[in-house]
């Protein structure tokens, strides 16, 4: 079982994604603890790593937790996910490990990972993204 945290971030009724170098689905932001880091410590590095930006603790807000199987993982390998919400200061871009940033629609939810999937559809159980089609 992966245990990570992942920062779910909308707009305009799409959720940010990136696609990390070597990966052929696209991931939200975030990733593992370090030992002895929270939920705040591990997102905050993670989205400072992969986006260049800085997470706002005072807005910062547990979504809910997504089961799914691990991509690109071996067989029987699942991830359990701590999705969050939090503003940022700064100015998302690639960086670190990240070669791509993207805003995803409900019609290109397909191109997410599994977990990633399961938390567009946590957000679109907010009313953050539209729901996707049948």
């Amino acid at each position: 079982m992966l245990d990570v945290v992942a920062w779910v971030h909308t707009a305009d009724r799409r959720m940010l994604a990136v696609r990390t170098r070597g990966r052929d689905l696209l991931y939200l932001p975030g990733g593992k603890r370090e030992p002895g880091e929270g939920d705040w410590t591990a997102l905050s590095r993670e989205v400072r790593e992969e986006l260049a930006v800085d997470l706002d603790r005072g807005s910062f807000r547990e979504l809910g937790v997504v089961h799914a199987p691990a991509h690109d993982q071996p067989e029987h390998t699942h991830v359990r996910m701590v999705c969050f919400t939090a503003g940022f200061h700064g100015r998302i871009g690639p960086a670190g490990e990240v070669d791509e940033c993207v805003y995803v629609t409900a019609g290109e939810r397909d191109l997410l990972a599994p977990a990633s999937r399961a938390a567009f559809d946590l957000a679109a159980a907010h009313g953050l993204v539209d729901r996707p089609s049948p």
